[in-house]
């Protein structure tokens, strides 16, 4: 389990198909990722997730984190990256990628409706 592969906006790398082939980096060292605007935020507020910032009480008030293309990607791929920068707040970095890598996620899985 590795911390490191907790990327800025709530994932864990560290069981994405793409990592594991060795095709990305993760997002902490993929320095090809610059399209990524959380990832730059949390660069530029020298924070490694929205889990830290103290800008926002709550990522969903994030106009960054939670845009319009973010909720596409969640639907889209059923994930809660919510729920993971809320668990991240809430265990730390060492029980979220602990939790993420036994259960071999990627994301928290959005409830189904």
């Amino acid at each position: 389990v590795n911390t490191e592969l907790v990327s800025a906006c709530g994932l864990y790398c560290g069981s994405c198909s793409k990592y594991l082939k060795g095709k990305c980096e993760g997002c902490a060292k993929n320095e090809k990722a610059s399209w990524c605007k959380i990832r730059k935020c949390c660069i530029e507020k020298g924070i490694n997730s929205c889990a830290e910032c103290s800008e926002f009480s709550d990522v969903k008030d994030c106009k960054m984190f939670d845009n319009f293309v973010a909720k596409m990607f969640e639907f889209v791929f059923k994930s809660d990256r919510k729920a993971g920068i809320k668990m991240i707040k809430e265990s730390g970095y060492d029980e979220f990628a602990k939790y993420m890598a036994d259960n071999q996620l990627v994301s928290i899985k959005r409830p189904k409706n």
